[in-house]
């Protein structure tokens, strides 16, 4: 039976999401960027929690993890790293599972926008949730990995399915629109950030994307491709992918 998502805004620019498997009746929220938003969304489903995941620890993830599991008794399950700032249930690391009913997600290492940052992967039903690894047309800052690594993540996600649904935590797909045609001219990409942008006009979200899109048209996973446009030709792919890494990052479009 099929797995079922509830997306919703919340903060300034994160997604929340909370997922039902429809054949054990059991209800997972992936990350805890608000508490009081996500009990609302419970309340208005009629869904009782039993799973959190956390895909890293920063507070904009894992923040409402201690009050969720006073409310619910939800066991919360991620990476180590989320006991820098709240309670955790159940340590999970690359290759590891973790069963919501008769719904199976494989958890994926993405670190590099923090050290321990996974994705969750349900094969089945061809969803990711990848918190702040991948976004679309983007993908997260280098906090506290470095380029190697996260190119190693990236290109782990990029080996899924390409009809893969990848859900990830932030409405930032503007921005990344802008700077994606800054630094490549493929007529699929402005064909797609036209799309985009009147998605944008029209206040609907561009959360989630495909997988095959991303390969496509994400200047990060399409950044060796690229790198001659950074001065960059014959680079390795890791290096490829810092320099547009760092050309976003002072991007001020």
């Amino acid at each position: 039976m099929p797995l079922t998502v509830r997306q919703f805004p919340c903060l300034s620019d994160n997604y929340g999401f909370l997922i039902r498997d429809e054949a054990s009746g059991l209800a997972a929220c992936v990350d805890t960027p608000d508490a009081e938003a996500i009990l609302d969304q419970l309340a208005q489903t009629g869904w009782t929690l039993s799973l959190i995941l956390n895909t890293h620890w920063h507070p904009d993830h894992a923040g409402g993890n201690e009050a969720l599991k006073t409310a619910t008794g939800a066991q919360i399950v991620g990476p180590a790293e989320v006991r820098r700032i709240a309670p955790l249930d159940r340590e999970v690391v690359h290759g590891d599972s973790v069963q919501l009913g008769e719904t199976r997600f494989d958890v994926i290492d993405v670190g590099g926008h923090t050290l321990g940052h996974v994705a969750f992967h349900a094969p089945d039903e061809a969803v990711a949730f990848v918190g702040d690894a991948l976004f679309t047309l983007g993908c997260g800052r280098m906090f506290e990995g470095d380029a190697p690594q996260m190119w190693a993540g990236l290109q782990r996600l990029a080996a899924l399915p390409d009809e893969t649904l990848v859900y990830c935590a932030h409405e930032y797909t503007a921005a990344n629109a802008r700077f994606a045609l800054s630094v490549d001219d493929d007529p699929a990409l402005t064909a797609r950030t036209a799309e985009i942008f009147a998605a944008r006009e029209r206040g609907e979200a561009t959360v989630p994307t495909r997988m095959g899109l991303e390969k496509g048209t994400n200047p990060f996973l399409r950044a060796p491709r690229l790198a001659a446009r950074l001065g960059l030709s014959g680079a390795a792919d890791h290096e490829a992918f810092a320099a547009m890494r760092a050309a976003k990052d002072a991007f001020k479009g």
